[in-house]
């Protein structure tokens, strides 16, 4: 350690360098969990600000420009930004998980597709999208036979109950909000998407209840909703940070956030 002396005018000046140091983990010792939010999302970061409050856990964003109003053609648009925009998150420091944080886009564009963009960047992460970490949560829950609630028009609808079932699970039920703006949809009250979930899914023939969209409000009411209609909950965000804890290997269960919490992949 260096210590200098300085005189000034009327007092002595120390200057102290070279201070010892020890380094440790940083706030993410655990997981280092990077997520590409829409440039119009208002809740992905709120909530999982919320799902990944735990010691040595820490995510880290970086926005991606984006149409607010979600047609094919602008979610499309996305694809060329994907692995720039991964490019942004902590340059140079590795991270355990990237989100892309679209639903509709990562089925428009393709899961596969979004995943080879990302690890252009970050070749050592793993990668989930809302859609990926849906299907993880559906076989975790063992629901085969989901009901879907979105904000979407009628031509995304029905591109992803489509999508779904051709990865082996029913659609029997599917409600819309029918919002095609991104910024009135981060505004649909709680209150209206909990009445919709209890329309779709008190129906016999549905398992478990998907809400599709990273703008719409859910993870902090899943296990309340559960407990009222008796089946299993989840949503783009709400699926999609469990899925990023438990590929970067946190197994702790977190009840207060429903059934899917308890669980791993």
């Amino acid at each position: 350690m260096a210590e200098q002396q300085q005189d000034g005018a009327s007092e002595a000046f120390t200057n102290l360098t070279h201070l010892p140091f020890e380094l440790d983990g940083g706030i993410a010792a655990r997981a280092r969990i990077g997520v590409i939010v829409l440039a119009s999302d208002h809740t992905v970061e709120h909530e999982f600000r919320a799902i990944l409050d735990l010691p040595g856990v820490a995510f880290y964003e970086a926005r991606i420009a984006n149409d607010p109003s979600i047609t094919p053609e602008t979610l499309k648009a996305m694809e060329g930004r994907i692995a720039g925009t991964a490019d942004l998150i902590l340059p140079g420091v590795p991270l355990d998980v990237v989100c892309y944080g679209c639903t509709s886009a990562s089925m428009v564009i393709g899961e596969e597709r979004v995943f080879e963009l990302v690890r252009q960047a970050r070749p050592e992460a793993r990668v989930t999208t809302p859609i990926t970490g849906a299907f993880a949560a559906f076989r975790a829950l063992g629901a085969r036979r989901i009901g879907v609630l979105t904000p979407y028009r009628d031509d995304i609808n029905r591109f992803m109950r489509d999508y779904i079932q051709a990865r082996g699970f029913e659609v029997p039920v599917f409600g819309s909000f029918n919002e095609e703006n991104d910024n009135r949809v981060s505004c649909i009250a709680p209150a209206s998407i909990r009445t919709a979930l209890l329309e779709i899914g008190r129906r016999d023939n549905v398992d478990a209840v998907f809400v599709s969209c990273t703008s719409l409000r859910l993870a902090q009411v899943a296990a309340e909703v559960e407990a009222e209609l008796g089946k299993p909950v989840t949503s783009s965000n709400h699926a999609m940070a469990w899925h990023a804890l438990r590929l970067a290997g946190i197994k702790e269960a977190l009840p207060r956030y429903g059934r899917l919490y308890e669980l791993d992949i």
